[in-house]
């Protein structure tokens, strides 16, 4: 089992930033994708960044430029910084982990630009 603590969302005006944490704990040996997604109210949940254990990434197209995830492997912790935040980025943010091809989800944190 791989339990996710998300930590560093809140409210910003637009054209701020903000930077999300997500710290793994549990059976984290083997973590491979970990990543992020978000759920607007009415909406269903969609990929914002993904990061391999290699490092590689991958964003939805709205965030490209904006939003940076990265990782710290030694900590178990990815990372989401958000910048030039726009109201159409509020929503919970989710972070994710995929171990053993199973997809572990954090208890979710909310991000509203405020406009």
């Amino acid at each position: 089992q791989v339990q996710l603590v998300e930590s560093g969302g809140g409210l910003v005006q637009a054209g701020g930033s903000l930077r999300l944490s997500c710290a793994a704990s549990g059976s984290t040996f083997g973590i491979q994708d970990m990543g992020w997604y978000r759920q607007a109210p009415g909406k269903q949940r969609d990929m914002v960044a993904v990061i391999s254990g290699g490092a590689s990434t991958n964003y939805a197209d709205s965030v490209k430029g904006r939003f940076t995830i990265s990782r710290d492997n030694a900590k178990n912790t990815v990372y989401l910084q958000m910048n030039s935040l726009k109201p159409e980025d509020t929503a919970v943010y989710y972070c994710s982990a995929v171990l053993r091809f199973q997809i572990y989800w954090g208890q979710g944190t909310q991000v509203t630009g405020a406009s």
